[in-house]
């Protein structure tokens, strides 16, 4: 098949726009953390773009992509180091092999990147190295090749959820969001609570950051939802709309619930709500009209906006309500589309709602049922093994975490609230009077 110039030009546009979403991550969630340990959260995210982008390059995309074996994993001798992928022949539908590979590795970074939110201010960075390297390997990689290794997209052979199962995820709600949301309640529930939590308020120290964040997560979402067209097509016109319709009806449905419940919307809940109508509509974005995706949206953003007040009652200290926001609405879009897929929208997939029957409805149920429980079983068996060899090394020690992960672990500060160069005299004073230079003569002495 021939290579489309602008089916190329637009997958590869995508590929930025996704990896972009993880500095964007990064700003969400170090604006939700205490200033003491933003600088670690933000390390948490970049450090993955790292560790996967080396994965994925030696070994990450032939697990997921290469020839499936058993219809669980790809053959990780297919591809590595991309060798066999230099030939100009090598093609997925328009666009070159080497372009869904770029545009996959991105899908790759944040999906691990999500979960670190679970863990926010007490997991060691060293740590979180060893467990991101782990859980890409032994968690993503399989979950992946089972939702996005088509038979005969890359490989002969892809995975079992895709081709068996039959189950629709157009970008990801599956492989990225209810995996990531199950690992995040495993991880926390390993490593245990923060210090005071349920005791002590912990409230977000820089809600600009969230706000810029959460910007930066919708315009990348084009990328993600738009970009899975895999072409600039009407697939990828249709999702582009519904990653519109859907966030929006999100954020507008979580400041509803929190003026009911609270009386007062708040930034934050806008932020948290744009990011689970994102979530809902990320799997059914070619299978939903837009008229479907603002039910996406709403049911997202009210279900997500009370989920997150479940780890007060039960007890586990999700930090950024990785599984409040990731987990549920992403069951809750998978689910939809066995309820609100139009045959209309692209897909060609009907629905309950639209006559469709049982059938489609209980293939959602079963993919995202075989990715949760995979995800929460092998993170949980990562995480205890890490604590049994690492010890006291999961876990910052109890000091450190009061007095701060940012200077603990990387010995620096976000904020520098250090005064410029000020007299003995003028310290002492209750009034502070800026250095001159006779004075800062004087500090030198």
């Amino acid at each position: 098949m021939d290579i489309s110039a602008g089916d190329t030009a637009w997958v590869l546009i995508s590929a930025a726009l996704v990896l972009l979403m993880t500095p964007g991550l990064a700003f969400f969630y170090g604006g939700m953390v205490r200033a003491k340990s933003v600088l670690n959260m933000i390390m948490m995210s970049i450090v993955t773009m790292g560790v996967v982008g080396v994965l994925w390059v030696l070994v990450g995309f032939s697990l997921v992509f290469g020839d499936s074996i058993g219809g669980v994993i790809g053959n990780p001798f297919d591809f590595p180091g991309l060798v066999a992928l230099l030939d100009e022949g090598a093609v997925v539908d328009t666009i070159p092999t080497l372009a869904f590979v770029g545009f996959q590795a991105a899908f790759a970074v944040i999906a691990v990147a999500l979960v670190s939110g679970a863990v926010a201010d007490r997991m060691r960075f060293s740590a979180w190295i060893v467990f991101a390297a782990l859980w890409a390997l032994l968690v993503y990689f399989p979950a992946a090749h089972w939702v996005f290794a088509f038979d005969g997209s890359v490989s002969e052979h892809g995975g079992f959820i895709a081709n068996t199962i039959g189950a629709l995820d157009f970008a990801g709600g599956t492989a990225i969001h209810i995996n990531a949301g199950a690992a995040a309640l495993a991880l926390c529930l390993v490593l245990g609570p923060r210090l005071g939590f349920r005791a002590s308020p912990m409230r977000p120290h820089n809600l600009p950051f969230v706000m810029l964040g959460a910007a930066l997560l919708w315009f990348g979402w084009f990328g993600f939802n738009a970009g899975s067209a895999l072409g600039a097509n009407q697939t990828a016109a249709f999702a582009y709309v519904n990653t519109i319709a859907a966030p929006a009806a999100g954020m507008l449905a979580w400041l509803v619930v929190e003026r009911l419940r609270d009386g007062r919307p708040t930034s934050l809940g806008a932020a948290s709500g744009i990011v689970a109508g994102l979530v809902g509509i990320t799997p059914a974005a070619d299978s939903v009209t837009p008229l479907g995706a603002l039910v996406i949206g709403i049911l997202s953003g009210v279900g997500a906006s009370l989920a997150i007040g479940l780890k007060n009652r039960l007890g586990y200290d999700d930090s950024l309500d990785v599984v409040g926001v990731h987990l549920v609405a992403g069951l809750i879009g998978t689910l939809s589309i066995g309820l609100l897929a139009d045959p209309a929208a692209p897909a060609g997939e009907a629905g309950l709602l639209f006559g469709g029957g049982l059938g489609l409805l209980g293939a959602e149920a079963l993919s995202a049922g075989a990715v949760l429980g995979y995800s929460f079983v092998m993170t949980s068996i990562i995480a205890l093994v890490l604590k049994g060899v690492m010890g006291g090394r999961l876990r910052v020690s109890s000091h450190d975490e009061s007095r701060g992960i940012d200077v603990a672990e990387h010995a620096e500060t976000s904020y520098d609230f250090s005064l410029l160069p000020y007299s003995k005299q003028h310290v002492k004073s209750s009034i502070v009077v800026p250095a001159t230079a006779e004075t800062k003569e004087e500090v030198s002495q």
